[in-house]
């Protein structure tokens, strides 16, 4: 009888047979530094207005860039004087230039063509904006800037019949540089999202912020070398507009890149979810409603 009140081993207690090794120890968490790059690694950055050389050569390297990025808004800016044709003169110097690396770079006219230039390991070369003195004034320079690619056009004063046929053939409306009175009778106007591809959010006052939240604009902040000051920016946009309206614009940095912002971003609190947003899945969701937009109307007739 006593043997059986005696206490015998648990499983738990039991020693492992010998050669059995120990349960490994989990592994620790990652730093926020560590996880930046693992998001970065799978989703890549899309750039917005990506300054290209005053003179392009095919002989040219590809425009420097972040290692993360994988698509780039290339601006089509060209000086006043310089006007449609300078714009088009730079259309085909921008090709001649994506035909001369087609292991690097590859044009891109809709957000599938995004996605799976990233998938074959190319960056997304995108054109636009064009600059609004390139107009010439005319829906039918629009509609032939957009036959030739360019998918981003530079408003940067308010001019409704203009919103409405980019609305009308699937170009996107960029903002950046506008007044406050021009972006709030654009977003009035305007049934597709806005983007600013070179934000300045401090500029805007937070009624404007929300009104760009309410359109589902997207803000492409510039990041610099200092990730704070960024951050700082892009806290206002999360705040005010939402996060749903980040995006960056391209770094003046290359070398420095996107981890140590998107770093700095996790300890902030931003989470996965909204640094994916950040990267591309916030512009790719503004283009993608645009195209849907333009597709609806096809119906329409074109303005004269």
């Amino acid at each position: 009888m006593a043997e059986l009140l005696d206490d015998h081993p648990t499983l738990s207690t039991v020693p492992a047979a010998a050669g059995e090794l120990d349960p490994p120890e989990p592994p620790p968490p990652l730093d926020e530094t560590a996880r930046a790059r693992a998001i970065l690694a799978a989703q890549p950055v899309t750039e917005g207005h990506t300054e290209l050389p005053g003179s392009l050569d095919p002989e040219d390297l590809p425009p420097a860039r972040a290692a993360e990025a994988g698509a780039q808004l290339w601006s089509l800016d060209v000086a006043a004087d310089e006007g449609v044709i300078g714009t088009l003169r730079r259309i085909d110097a921008v090709r001649a230039l994506v035909a001369a690396c087609p292991e690097d770079l590859r044009l891109a006219y809709t957000t599938s063509e995004v996605a799976h230039a990233r998938n074959c390991g190319r960056v997304a070369a995108l054109l636009g904006p064009v600059g609004w003195t390139a107009l010439g004034g005319s829906a039918a320079t629009l509609r032939a800037y957009h036959a030739l690619g360019v998918r981003a056009v530079n408003l940067t004063r308010f001019a409704r019949d203009a919103v409405r046929e980019m609305n009308r053939i699937g170009l996107a409306l960029d903002l950046s540089g506008a007044d406050q009175d021009t972006v709030r009778r654009t977003l009035a106007v305007t049934r597709a999202p806005a983007l600013l591809t070179r934000a300045a959010p401090e500029g805007l006052p937070d009624d404007v912020l929300r009104l760009l939240g309410a359109n589902g604009a997207v803000c492409m902040v510039t990041v610099t070398d200092d990730p704070a000051a960024v951050a700082d920016v892009l806290d206002r946009v999360r705040a005010e507009a939402g996060a749903h309206c980040a995006g960056v614009s391209r770094t003046t940095d290359p070398a420095v890149g996107y981890v140590p912002l998107f770093a700095e971003l996790l300890r902030r609190g931003w989470t996965a979810q909204e640094l994916v947003g950040l990267a591309h899945a916030n512009v790719t969701r503004a283009l993608r409603e645009t195209e849907f937009l333009a597709r609806t109307n096809r119906i329409r007739p074109a303005a004269a």
